[in-house]
């Protein structure tokens, strides 16, 4: 009866089935940071991680199954941090820019000369995330990568996953330099590491077929004039029609967001001249677009978490690989947020794969901070015992996960229960039309 008691506690847990309205607004509040969606910092060690669950007796690590989003880097466009210090120069020649709007251009130009040339690379921020991430693998599974471990990295061709990749392996060296690692970083991998490098039929119309719904959002709520009369004496016509406002006022938010991402901006605030309300409403559209874009949206027809199946079969075959050959170690995939956030949903791991039809409720049950900073990562851990029975153990963003499974022994699962299940859930979508 107790099992049975706290299996249903985890499944209303994992379920997201109680609201929490003020919590997203709480949250952000505390940490401004939280905002920034994809480009919130990861937040571990800084905040604590909790302690992992002992695995039933008798049952020992033997393998990872790994997929995780590069560290933290620079906006990927050199334009992100171009268009809004042109648009404020504009506002300096037509002569409406006061003080206070002095100071945001100068910080804006500064910002822009550091990131000259660097658009989309990894950040020395980045470059610390995957090594604390890998550090903590060996911490928690020493098990895994003593002894004549192997190791097989992956990783899209974008220098940012390429880097991440090389600053966890190189850890895995240090920790043991009798380790084997193999670390490759193909086109031939693309169909599996990166969402088929873009041309994925089954979701990609969708995706771009709603994206309508986000847009109509932000302009039906954000509302630039209190931020912009910081700024500027008055808004003339002319720069209304050469740029709106709250595009302005987003790209401004966006570097906002940015910045913690970085050493070089330690102490440079830029949030400062948002109000809570503004950080709290500009966030919202962020958290609606991007999971009506990448999670388990009706809008979407429920397809963009399968976007992923290629990965999620590359990850089941490789652990059949693993069990039958005895394995021991690590296969690591390096990529993006766009794939853990499709991959968690296809998982269905906690509450990521939530589905509502009431966006302006959204907030209250999924919020995309918790889900995919930068160095977000899913890791799969496997045990068996002497009679090589297989549990399975899902970490995201180095949290015990909940699973749409039945278990006595929580967090971890059995082997022969997940596989059957994915494997039937990936036949779904063989029929659908592309």
């Amino acid at each position: 009866m107790r099992r049975f008691f706290i299996y249903f506690i985890m499944c209303l847990a994992s379920i997201g089935a109680i609201a929490q309205p003020e919590l997203a607004q709480q949250q952000l509040a505390a940490n401004h940071n939280r905002s920034g969606s994809n480009h919130y910092a990861y937040p571990y060690p800084a905040q604590e991680l909790p302690k992992l669950t002992p695995a039933p007796a008798g049952y020992e690590p033997f393998f990872i199954n790994h997929y995780g989003r590069h560290g933290s880097r620079w906006l990927t466009k050199q334009s992100s941090y171009d268009n809004p210090v042109a648009t404020l120069e504009q506002l300096q020649h037509m002569g409406v820019l006061n003080k206070q709007g002095e100071v945001l251009l100068d910080q804006l130009r500064k910002i822009a000369i550091e990131a000259k040339g660097r658009a989309g690379d990894l950040s020395d921020v980045g470059a610390e995330q995957h090594q604390g991430i890998a550090q903590r693998m060996c911490n928690n599974f020493p098990e895994i990568f003593d002894g004549h471990a192997t190791i097989d990295a992956r990783s899209t061709v974008w220098i940012r996953c390429i880097l991440s990749m090389a600053n966890e392996t190189q850890v895995f060296k240090a920790y043991n330099p009798n380790i084997k690692i193999f670390t490759d970083a193909s086109y031939h991998d693309m169909y599996y590491t990166g969402w088929g490098y873009g041309e994925d039929t089954l979701a990609n119309p969708q995706r771009k077929a709603i994206r309508h719904i986000s847009d109509s959002i932000f302009n039906a709520r954000i509302d630039a004039s209190r931020f912009m009369s910081q700024f500027i004496t008055h808004v003339p016509d002319k720069c209304v029609k050469l740029q709106g406002t709250e595009k302005l006022m987003e790209e401004i938010f966006d570097i906002a967001g940015s910045l913690q991402n970085h050493h070089a901006f330690d102490g440079m605030n830029l949030f400062q001249y948002f109000t809570d309300e503004e950080i709290y409403e500009l966030w919202k559209v962020k958290n609606i677009y991007w999971y009506l874009q990448w999670a388990n949206s009706p809008q979407g027809g429920h397809r963009m978490p399968f976007i992923e199946r290629a990965l999620l079969t590359n990850m089941i075959e490789t652990a059949d690989e693993a069990i039958a050959q005895g394995k021991r170690g690590a296969t690591l995939r390096f990529g993006h947020e766009t794939c853990v956030l499709p991959l968690a949903c296809l998982l269905e791991l906690d509450n990521v794969n939530y589905s509502c039809d009431d966006l302006n409720t959204l907030h209250e049950y999924w919020r995309n901070y918790e889900i995919f900073p930068m160095g977000c990562n899913i890791q799969m851990v496997f045990y068996r015992n002497a009679s090589n029975d297989i549990l399975v153990k899902v970490l995201l963003n180095e949290h015990e996960a909940t699973l749409p499974f039945k278990t006595s022994t929580f967090p971890y699962y059995r082997w022969n229960d997940i596989k059957p299940y994915y494997q039937q859930k990936l036949k779904t979508v063989i029929n659908w039309p592309l």
